[in-house]
């Protein structure tokens, strides 16, 4: 696993030297900006109604929804109750909050999982951001940003999720697959190529987005609190929920490497649109996913000799 997340720190420091140095005299945002709406309008809907569409659907997807869940409320919840112990302000307690609950399941997570076990793990991968997380942080996650960053947004919660692509994609995806129709090989190989470049993008994207924003010296102290539960006490509670419910131990390792993944990069919108600190987000994103590729592979250790010694 070192190997392979070597390769994709590489994709992904090309994003940051890229924004760093913003070749082809192109405004760096707008690069990454169009990389990822490229990735969120287009690429990834074709990806998941790909792998969803003829994915086995049963126990195992109530499983991967219900220990997502779960580790969405531990990492939200003991945050919380840290944050009030603390007295730290409402707009950077709600941050910290959406940097400890939501894991960048799709953007880090798919990648990963699929160059360290196999395509197989994508089907795993986007139901545990889409039955799931993505779900919560447009609905928990907003209601939650409202109260601590003090703004309401115009659209109803409801809207928000119909403009998800990817959700209206797994949801014509579920539909098609209940019912057994068809997957047309023309339409698999089209799909198949746009969803080639869901990986590659994706990194870049992500190096585009991490930064050290100014004062971030202030913010270490709180950073802290993140990186402990998002990398440690998040996949070590989902870990022992999913063998409380007797999840197979070989899906198990790639739902708790799925927890394990660093802080969720759309919750930078969330802290935007409501008035949350952005700066303490963008700063949690920026140091887990740093630190992410030296647990990442501690936790897929510990993970293979569990499941060799079953």
């Amino acid at each position: 696993m070192l190997i392979i997340l070597s390769k994709m720190a590489a994709l992904i420091a090309c994003g940051t030297v890229w924004r760093i140095i913003s070749p082809g005299k192109l405004e760096p945002e707008l690069v990454r900006k169009s990389l990822g709406d490229l990735v969120y309008f287009l690429l990834l809907p074709a990806l998941v109604l790909k792998v969803l569409w003829q994915a086995p659907l049963g126990i195992d997807s109530l499983h991967i929804a219900g220990l997502a869940m779960s580790g969405v409320i531990i990492g939200g919840g003991i945050t919380a109750l840290l944050c009030f112990f603390l007295k730290l302000p409402k707009h950077i307690g709600g941050a910290l909050i959406l940097a400890s609950a939501f894991p960048n399941a799709t953007y880090l997570g798919l990648p990963v999982l699929q160059a360290t076990l196999g395509n197989w793990t994508q089907v795993f991968a986007i139901q545990y951001d889409l039955f799931a997380t993505t779900p919560m942080l447009l609905t928990l996650g907003v209601i939650m940003a409202q109260y601590c960053g003090g703004q309401k947004s115009e659209n109803s919660i409801l809207a928000g999720l119909m403009r998800v692509p990817a959700l209206w994609a797994a949801l014509i995806a579920v539909i098609l697959n209940i019912f057994s129709v068809p997957f047309p090989q023309v339409l698999e190989e089209w799909l198949g190529l746009l969803a080639a470049g869901v990986s590659l993008l994706m990194l870049i994207s992500l190096g585009m987005s991490l930064f050290l924003p100014e004062d971030s010296v202030k913010s270490l102290g709180y950073i802290m609190i993140v990186v402990v539960v998002q990398l440690m006490i998040v996949p070590i509670g989902v870990w022992w929920f999913g063998g409380q419910l007797g999840v197979e131990q070989k899906i198990l390792t790639v739902i708790v490497l799925e927890a394990a993944m660093p802080s969720m990069l759309l919750g930078l919108v969330i802290c935007d649109r409501f008035g949350l600190h952005t700066k303490t987000f963008a700063l949690a994103v920026t140091i887990t996913t740093v630190l992410s590729m030296l647990t990442l592979p501690i936790w897929f250790s510990i993970l293979h000799a569990q499941q060799f010694r079953m």
